[in-house]
């Protein structure tokens, strides 16, 4: 999610003009971040949301991502979308917010978790039990 600065009121004798180049330049630039996190999510995200203030302001943006859980049954799909899931967050590199950083730190941690599993799955099978 990408934040901008919100203007309750402007008072300048072209205020109307001045609130449209806002609200386009705040649009271009959220829009912008969003549709980054969106392209690297693929079929994981969700679509962009722009939230506006009372002046019809765009200030903030999200795009919704599926956060994946260990599969066991298949550690590398686990791998791969907590892969993309990474990617997503970290898409917009100009302007990663706090959302942005705790989305791509949570892939990481699932990523790390199925890569784990399936290395101990690896493991099974390779050593000879000796039963007396």
């Amino acid at each position: 999610m990408i934040e901008v600065r919100n203007y309750p009121f402007l008072g300048q004798k072209n205020q109307k003009q001045e609130m449209e180049r806002l609200k386009q330049e705040n649009y271009s630039r959220i829009y912008s971040h969003e549709a980054a996190h969106k392209a690297a999510a693929g079929s994981l995200g969700g679509p962009i949301v722009i939230e506006y203030n009372p002046q019809g302001i765009p200030v903030s943006g999200h795009v919704s991502i599926r956060i994946p859980t260990l599969n066991k049954a298949n550690p590398d799909e686990t791998i791969s979308q907590a892969q993309q899931v990474k990617r997503a967050a970290l898409a917009p590199s100009d302007e990663l917010s706090s959302a942005d950083l705790n989305v791509a730190k949570t892939a990481q941690g699932i990523l790390s978790e199925a890569q784990e599993y399936k290395k101990d799955q690896s493991k099974k099978g390779n050593r000879l039990d000796i039963v007396a």
